[in-house]
């Protein structure tokens, strides 16, 4: 069975908290699949093979490199004895010309009523390590615009940030937008990060817009990443360096 596909053109921004100041906005494409039904979408776009935009369930689901998509997902709601989704969708950053790189993609689970009721924060940092976040209310009931859903940090994501401290999350997911917003909270620091963006087709013409006004993809959110860390290190942030990872790769808020 095929599934439609979403284009997301978006903007996320990053605003940091404490002595050393910085914030950015910028303009991002991300596109929302169910990673369980292969989509054909437009003549620029694959599902799993490459083209000038594509999707790969691999690339999520487990380690970098190694991932297992949808198979992976199940398998945690298995070990922390979870209802199964009824339907899944993932958010992420598509493969540019082959490339990809998503610091952060969301799992959404639905259930039998096609109600939010659990969310998967996959965050990947630039060092190669990921950790998600399995984020619930306790009595599963659905994930709502103004619920607030916590969890302890425990992937080292910016060398300018220490692991210590916890996340808030709220997710806002409708027919015509979606919306994330993270608040990492620690003693004396932290960030503001969120992610907004209205929900439209994918389209031949869609892709070639988001080519030219945001070309190389996750190149150039890669060059963005480390552009902000050069800003940071001239203010004077802390540089720290990659902890040993925290076991498991999976943590429930």
């Amino acid at each position: 069975m095929s599934g439609a596909i979403d284009h997301i053109p978006a903007h996320t921004y990053h605003g940091r908290k404490g002595a050393v100041r910085n914030g950015f906005r910028y303009s991002i494409d991300y596109v929302l699949v169910d990673p369980e039904a292969p989509a054909s979408g437009p003549a620029l776009f694959s599902w799993d093979r490459a083209n000038l935009m594509s999707f790969r369930p691999a690339d999520h689901g487990g380690p970098p490199g190694k991932g297992s998509g949808a198979t992976w997902l199940r398998e945690q709601f298995r070990r922390f004895q979870l209802p199964q989704p009824a339907r899944l969708s993932l958010l992420a950053q598509p493969r540019v010309m082959g490339y990809v790189f998503n610091p952060v993609s969301f799992w959404f689970c639905h259930d039998e009523r096609d109600r939010l009721y659990a969310v998967v924060a996959e965050v990947t940092n630039t060092f190669g390590t990921r950790h998600s976040y399995l984020c619930h209310k306790p009595d599963l009931s659905p994930i709502g615009p103004s619920d607030r859903l916590t969890a302890s940090k425990q992937l080292h994501v910016s060398p300018f940030q220490p692991r210590e401290g916890d996340y808030t999350f709220r997710f806002d997911l409708t027919g015509d937008r979606v919306g994330v917003w993270i608040d990492y909270g620690r003693a004396r620091g932290g960030l503001i990060a969120t992610l907004t963006g209205r929900r439209q087709a994918l389209t031949t013409g869609g892709i070639l817009r988001a080519a030219l006004r945001r070309p190389f993809g996750a190149r150039r959110v890669m060059a963005l990443i480390h552009w902000q860390a050069v800003k940071l290190w001239l203010r004077g942030a802390t540089f720290r360096r990659e902890p040993a990872p925290r076991q498991p790769d999976v943590s429930r808020g």
